[in-house]
């Protein structure tokens, strides 16, 4: 199923548009930067991606058997916690502290930018050399570079052979000279801040109390609604270490500069699972959990060259992790060779649950201690319970480490978009071949299963479409379709991803069999009305 082309991103953004897979937030007012509305096509499948998720990891696992490569079997239940939660979780959990981006502010366009995101390149002319920055997608940086070196020298296109480029486009942190810095839409040298933090979460206020008494935030992630029920889970279940809390939920991060499509948004949806085990086999859960939800994006059509599973260097490495993997993705909108992170995969040790039960712990501390205040208390206080598991077999007590394999909604499903975008060929009504635009999902998280057609509006076969219509939709999110000549209405439902055509034709009047047509392989074949539904749930799995 995967293509070996990448998709151009500025195709697949119209087509999403086109047919219903995404819009901007608000766009009748002008849109709102960060904020994506998914369409009647875009949210069938984010949700399918979503259930697809939650059937692999919780509903459909089964706790008797032991899984390849797993140390041993374990339990997985789910919660749905709240978006805003008490505020101390988020200075109990580092957030507060440390959950902050570097940005610098240009004084002459009075924009602002994150540090790490502004890509340039230094140029000599006229006996000067500048850094000249871009806030252009990949595919166009080097043509904005040149526009905008050549309007800095007062230079006109056929002068660009006196521009000496020198070396390739960096990132705006190997700049220590902001004097030299033409930033992304100035028209001066040295308007660009130095960089300063900026915290990520949004505030919000509950109750009637607006000021500091009232404030709380939008989460920026869902895993610590986990770790502060790890003890009701316990307290109201029968589970046992080891064992997984999986959530589906949406975190809220104040992006600097949001960008990518949906890849980096300001409201987005996370898949994530906190995985408690015994310290002592903390590393071996680690490379299971890692090396599974790699296969789980290669079995729904994720694969090849495109597709990597990578481990952190150890200056990569969260403070409190000992163990960090990327499951990454090269998506078209990054330069050739790049990839962007679909899903982390974190060994998390003891840190989360010791921090919200003793206080947020120092991360320059080894090993890691209680961070105390100048009057030597804890600068943020834990909630002072007791989230430490007890053994009923050996009667050993500790803390379970934990494995966190967090994975993004959002950029699962543009990922699962980029890799289905196809152009090929194919017959149309009168068997001539024709360019059609095809999207090869997985049937699994396709946004339309199958979509039903009458041959002819006459003749009795819309009659017999409707009902064999009526019957599938109590099993599968199907189409019907009567407007056209059937070779067009094979390309809308190609372009919407449905993976099968049913036609009610002729034939069927006289046996009771229809066709069915492959959205890939474009083979067609005759099953009975009856066995329609048999025919489909084989195929879909």
């Amino acid at each position: 199923m995967s293509n070996t082309k990448p998709v151009e991103m500025e195709k697949l953004v119209s087509l999403c548009r086109r047919r219903g897979f995404l819009f901007q937030s608000s766009e009748i007012y002008g849109g709102l930067n960060g904020f994506w509305d998914y369409g009647p096509l875009g949210v069938e499948l984010k949700r399918n991606v979503k259930e697809a998720w939650w059937r692999d990891m919780v509903t459909s696992h089964n706790e008797l058997l032991q899984p390849a490569g797993a140390p041993r079997p374990f339990e997985m239940v789910g919660l749905d916690c709240t978006i805003i939660m008490h505020p101390q979780v988020w200075k109990c959990s580092g957030h507060y502290d440390l959950f902050h981006d570097y940005m610098v502010d240009c004084r002459e366009s009075k924009k602002r930018y994150r540090h790490d995101q502004v890509r340039g390149r230094w140029v000599e002319a006229k006996e000067q050399r500048v850094f000249v920055a871009t806030g252009a997608e990949a595919d166009h940086e080097a043509e904005d570079l040149q526009q905008r070196a050549l309007k800095f020298f007062d230079y006109r296109a056929k002068n660009a052979d006196q521009l000496k480029w020198d070396g390739e486009v960096v990132s705006l942190t190997t700049v220590k000279d902001f004097s030299q810095v033409l930033g992304p839409d100035a028209k001066a040298l040295g308007t660009l801040t130095e960089p300063r933090e900026f915290n990520l979460m949004f505030k919000t206020y509950v109750g009637a109390l607006s000021g500091e008494e009232g404030m709380a935030f939008l989460r920026p992630e869902t895993a610590q609604g986990i770790f502060v029920n790890f003890k009701n889970v316990l307290d109201s279940t029968r589970v046992g270490v080891p064992f997984g809390i999986a959530q589906v939920g949406k975190s809220f991060r104040n992006e600097i500069t949001p960008r990518n499509f949906t890849f980096r948004s300001r409201e987005f949806e996370q898949m994530e699972i906190e995985f408690f085990c015994h310290p002592s086999e903390s590393h071996a859960w680690y490379k299971y959990w890692r090396d599974r939800r790699f296969a789980w994006y290669t079995s729904l059509g994720l694969a090849g060259e495109r597709l990597r599973l990578r481990d952190h260097d150890a200056e990569e490495l969260s403070h409190y992790s000992t163990g960090t993997a990327d499951i990454e993705y090269a998506f078209p909108f990054l330069p050739p060779g790049e990839f962007g992170e679909l899903e982390g995969i974190a060994h998390r040790g003891d840190f989360d649950l010791r921090s919200h039960s003793e206080g947020k712990l120092d991360p320059k501390t080894r090993p890691l201690a209680v961070e105390l205040g100048p009057d030597g208390k804890p600068k943020h206080r834990g909630s002072g319970k007791d989230l430490s598991y007890r053994d009923e077999a050996s009667g050993e007590r500790y803390i379970p480490h934990v494995i966190e394999p967090s994975a993004g909604a959002d950029r699962a499903t543009l990922a699962f978009l980029c890799e289905a975008y196809c152009e090929d060929e194919a017959p149309d009504e009168n068997g001539k071949m024709q360019s059609r635009v095809v999207m090869k999902f997985h049937p699994r998280i396709a946004p339309i299963k199958a979509a039903v057609f009458p041959l002819v509006k006459k003749d009795g076969m819309p009659e017999v479409a409707q009902q064999l219509y009526a019957g599938l939709k109590r099993h599968f999110n199907v189409f019907y379709d009567e407007k056209g000549a059937v070779g067009r209405r094979y390309r809308r439902q190609d372009e919407a991803g449905t993976p099968y055509c049913i036609t009610i034709d002729g034939q069927t009047l006289q046996d009771q069999s229809v066709t069915i047509r492959d959205r890939d392989t474009l083979e067609q074949w005759r099953v009975k009305l009856d066995a329609c539904v048999d025919e489909l749930k084989a195929r879909l799995e």
